[in-house]
């Protein structure tokens, strides 16, 4: 009989079936039932969520740049994993590029895998990159237990990651899909970005119009026309762009293989808010309006976009360019992996959405897309990841008081709502002064279906 070793008793939880009263109780990492709130269980490690806490599962966050090794000043897995188990997340998932070397082969995954170990306070897994030549290299890294591989479509901003064009694209989707690999675009399309206003200076609208929607939509209409060809997995990266939806909508219901993910600053800034000069907000794709951000939450509530993830992409203050306010100079990238649940949140609870909601964006969702099993659900036989949090509380963001390296955040200052008390890995409480517990996850291994 299975032995357990700890409960915990919420008279709110989210479970895939929704919000109900119960107890779970953990055998050693996993859950091993699910009961009523008073179920008795032969076990005296006990935990009471408090009348105002609800209990989610540990959160993932499939899009984190972390840098490290080669950028380590921008970001390392240290500070970063820190700051993801204070925001509710369990389980994140390091982007190829940003780090030097990028993680374009099995020997640049091999130093990845090197310089993670014994720093990582959840588990974190690996993407691998897709860039012009390297197609040999692809399922190699499959083999070794990445995620799938990222690419560009338009620059992105570092030389050593260069583009693919529309060719290298598709020859690298045949070879992905041969396999069964997953593709992961950041849809941004070179030539319209070529054609559009070159910008620098601190105008935000500007900037904006550098990085017009139709860039993003162009790529997504390439992207799927290279999906029907190659019939690759493919999921579109950071979606900013409500009006690309309507091709994703028509590739859903044409049955192709394609997912999509937007971010938390997509679904809580409107561009008209943006100061002059506040090169925090830069990221790309760009925020966009406000009538378009209410038409990415449509996308979500109708399940045209999949899932939620930060795309933590943080730099040196020095390179966010806040001296000058120079959009065409600062670095683009937003930091807001610890914020993520809380920004979502606010946002979601005034438009009618639940923590069900919530939880199949943050959670299930991604676990379902990337191929991550046995998390982000609470289910018998899941991993005991763990999210305790105070829905009603509200707190001002205190820039300062994040934990991930650089202290740079467009939420600074801004009210939050949704507090996270506590987050548990594998069924103990994550300390965040303490041992770091967290380990590499490699696809299909290890974990189980829950």
């Amino acid at each position: 009989m299975t032995s357990i070793t700890k409960v915990v008793r919420a008279r709110r939880a989210v479970l895939p079936e929704g919000e109900a009263a119960v107890s779970i109780a953990i055998a050693g990492e996993t859950i091993a039932a699910i009961g009523a709130y008073d179920e008795p269980y032969d076990c005296t490690d006990v935990t009471v969520l408090a009348d105002d806490e609800v209990l989610l599962p540990g959160l993932i966050d499939a899009h984190v740049h972390v840098n490290e090794p080669g950028r380590t000043e921008w970001e390392g897995f240290a500070s970063v994993t820190k700051a993801a188990a204070a925001g509710g997340i369990t389980t994140l998932v390091d982007m190829p590029l940003n780090s030097k070397p990028a993680t374009t082969s099995v020997a640049n995954l091999e130093l990845k895998r090197e310089v993670a170990k014994d720093q990582l306070m959840m588990d974190v897994g690996f993407w691998g990159g897709a860039i012009p030549g390297n197609v040999d290299d692809l399922e190699p890294l499959w083999n070794e237990g990445v995620f799938g591989f990222k690419c560009f479509l338009g620059d992105s901003g570092l030389e050593e990651y260069p583009y693919l064009n529309q060719e290298e694209l598709r020859a690298a989707m045949v070879e992905i899909a041969t396999f069964g690999g997953l593709l992961i675009a950041h849809a941004e399309d070179a030539g319209t970005l070529d054609q559009a206003p070159h910008t620098n200076g601190r105008d935000f609208m500007a900037f904006m119009r550098s990085h017009p929607a139709s860039a993003e939509d162009a790529a997504i209409a390439t992207v799927i026309e290279a999906v029907r060809e190659t019939g690759c997995r493919t999921h579109i990266l950071h979606l900013a762009s409500a009006s690309a939806l309507p091709l994703i909508k028509a590739a859903k219901a044409e049955g192709l293989p394609i997912t999509v993910e937007t971010c938390p600053h997509y679904l809580t800034f409107d561009a008209e808010e943006v100061p002059d000069g506040a090169t925090q907000f830069k990221c790309c794709p760009p925020l966009r309006d406000h009538a378009n951000r209410m038409e990415l939450w449509r996308g979500l509530a109708d399940g045209t976009i999949d899932f939620i993830a930060s795309d933590h992409s943080p730099s040196t203050a020095d390179l966010k360019s806040l001296d000058t306010g120079d959009f065409g100079t600062a670095w683009g990238g937003i930091s807001s992996v610890q914020l993520g649940l809380p920004a979502v949140w606010t946002q979601a609870r005034q438009l009618g959405h639940s923590l069900s909601d919530v939880v199949r964006w943050m959670g299930s969702n991604p676990a379902d897309v990337v191929g991550i099993a046995g998390k982000g659900r609470l289910a018998i036989g899941a991993r005991a990841d763990l999210a305790i949090v105070a829905p009603d509380d509200e707190f001002i963001v205190d820039k300062e008081a994040l934990f991930h390296k650089n202290k740079v955040s467009p939420y600074d200052g801004r009210t939050l709502t949704g507090v996270v008390r506590a987050t548990w890995l594998a069924g103990e409480p994550i300390d965040l002064e303490g041992r770091r517990r967290g380990r590499e996850l490699v696809r299909g291994r290890d974990l189980v279906q829950a």
